[in-house]
């Protein structure tokens, strides 16, 4: 192991092994990286601050760092980014707790481990940096759409809680624009200089000047060479899996779908399947599942509640397996997803991961594993043992955002979602049912019409900082004036205000009904 102290500037101390290192002190840490991962591959860097030394868990760290494509970093108060960040990014990376293990690209100079062979692989364009905090950044930020795992662990401190302030840099308005020109699109830089004007009256022409004329760094980035473990090694015979399906009027598809679990190479235990029919004189349609023989047990429930939120809030409340695989009624896999999956997230350690799930005529973006910012509800398996607690929000229901509250809720837990570009599941799109109605919600009775919808500003209330929130509103006040006939902006500002307001105020409505 080798260990790098700091002081914000410049090296401290070396050690390898507990043997100090003469060379390279008194140097930048981000040109002594690199160099230290030459001269010793497969070796883990460990980085803090010289004040945070004693406290730093150095018997924890090669457990914690068990996959070369591991970046760790904790800060214990705050983050090096300031929150104007929200302004233009809304993800799950923006705003998590310091309490467990979350994934996010915000790193941090107070103390942080990775592998050697990973920094040798980083160009030095990302060393040449004269803030060590700035080049975790965009080291993070970059590699981790291309399958580099990057968290904020508290494990890394024997007293998490403990704060040094001296320990803890912070960015300046430069490092800010920097960071958001170099790695969003052009476009950002603008909104994020508007929103400090317009919500927090905050002039910063002069860093948005210093760096827009600086290239956004492009996709001909190379990707990382990680050595990890091989699955066709991993056994997974001894698991045992259930099955969640919401259905409501897709008879013909869901057959389909149970024929393709029938001939699994490792075949679930349980299929529990929740029908819906919101006609209170209906009975099942289903006559196939007691008509035909089916290598697992079937669990069946049938009720006149429509709602996925509920269905599958419901069929969670019968799992039995090691782990959950939940999935929709219109989906079609190969023989071998269920075995290959299993195979995936033992091997990487994970216990959610979301498949990728594309219409038969969609091309795949993303080919890489990586930490996945949302959920996808149909299409991800889950442990059981991290289902225990959580649910699907009802408040949700016929809306948007219950898949991205749920996975939010799951890393609230100190559990990561990780997306799979292999194997791939076929989403169908099927038809909805005939008998489906389209539900009243309570807001369709106000004279002006909520925009957005309040579900989405739900989300945005549980889980976002009041930037996401400001960042999210300027943003879809830009795109919806495109799309509108109302062309005067002061009268069209007037309108848009109405409705966030009315928004607003059913998502204040919902998030108070979810607390009771």
């Amino acid at each position: 192991m080798l260990v790098v102290v700091h002081n914000q500037y410049q090296t401290v101390q070396i050690l390898h092994n507990q043997v100090p290192i003469l060379e390279h002190l008194n140097q930048n840490c981000t040109t002594v990286f690199p160099v230290l991962a030459q001269q010793f591959p497969n070796e883990i860097l460990v980085w803090c601050h010289e004040k945070v030394v004693p406290n730093v868990n150095f018997k924890a760290i090669e457990n914690l760092l068990t996959l070369e494509n591991t970046m760790l970093s904790f800060q214990p108060d705050g983050t090096f980014l300031p929150k104007a960040i929200g302004y233009v990014e809304d993800s799950v990376f923006i705003n998590f707790s310091k309490k467990v293990k979350q994934p996010t690209w915000q790193m941090s100079s107070y103390c942080g481990a990775m592998a050697t062979n990973v920094i040798q692989q980083i160009p030095a364009f990302f060393w040449n940096k004269a803030s060590l905090d700035v080049a975790l950044h965009q080291i993070a930020k970059t590699y981790q759409p291309l399958g580099l795992f990057c968290y904020s662990e508290p494990q890394l401190l024997q007293n998490p809680s403990e704060i040094i302030p001296e320990a803890i840099a912070k960015a300046n308005w430069f490092q800010l624009f920097e960071i958001v020109r170099l790695h969003y699109k052009w476009i950002w830089s603008w909104l994020l200089l508007f929103a400090l004007f317009w919500f927090e009256k905050k002039v910063a022409l002069f860093p948005f000047l210093t760096n827009i004329f600086k290239k956004k760094v492009g996709s001909n980035v190379k990707s990382l060479s990680f050595c990890l473990p091989n699955i066709t090694e991993v056994s997974v015979s001894d698991k045992t899996v259930d099955v969640v399906i919401p259905t409501i009027g897709r008879k013909e598809y869901l057959h389909q779908m149970l024929l393709d679990l029938s001939v699994q190479t490792l075949l679930p235990k349980n299929v529990i399947i929740v029908e819906q029919n919101p006609d209170i004189s209906s009975s099942s349609e289903l006559d196939f599942l007691t008509s035909e023989t089916w290598p697992f047990a079937i669990k069946h429930h049938f009720t006149h509640q429509a709602g996925a939120c509920n269905a599958r809030n419901l069929a969670l409340e019968h799992i039995s397996s090691d782990w959950v695989f939940l999935a929709d009624d219109d989906i079609r896999f190969e023989a071998d997803l269920i075995a290959k999956t299993l195979q995936n997230c033992t091997a990487i350690e994970t216990n959610a991961v979301t498949l990728s799930c594309l219409k038969p005529d969609e091309r795949q973006t993303f080919s890489h594993m990586m930490q996945w910012s949302t959920f996808g509800s149909g299409c991800s398996f889950v442990k059981r043992s991290v289902l225990e607690t959580v649910q699907f929000d009802v408040g949700f229901e016929f809306g948007f955002g219950e898949d991205a509250d749920f996975g939010k809720q799951i890393r609230q837990l100190g559990y990561d979602i990780i997306y799979l570009p292999e194997p791939r599941i076929s989403h169908l799109k099927a038809p909805m049912g005939g008998f489906r109605t389209k539900p009243k919600l309570r807001w369709h009775e106000e004279i002006i019409q909520p925009k957005p919808s309040p579900t989405v500003l739900l989300y945005h209330l549980k889980h976002h900082t009041k930037e996401q929130i400001n960042g999210y509103k300027l943003v879809l006040f830009l795109k919806y004036y495109r799309k509108q006939t109302l062309k005067n902006p002061f009268t069209y500002y007037k309108k848009f205000q109405k409705q966030w307001q009315i928004s607003m105020k059913w998502a204040i409505i919902l998030q108070q009904e979810h607390e009771k």
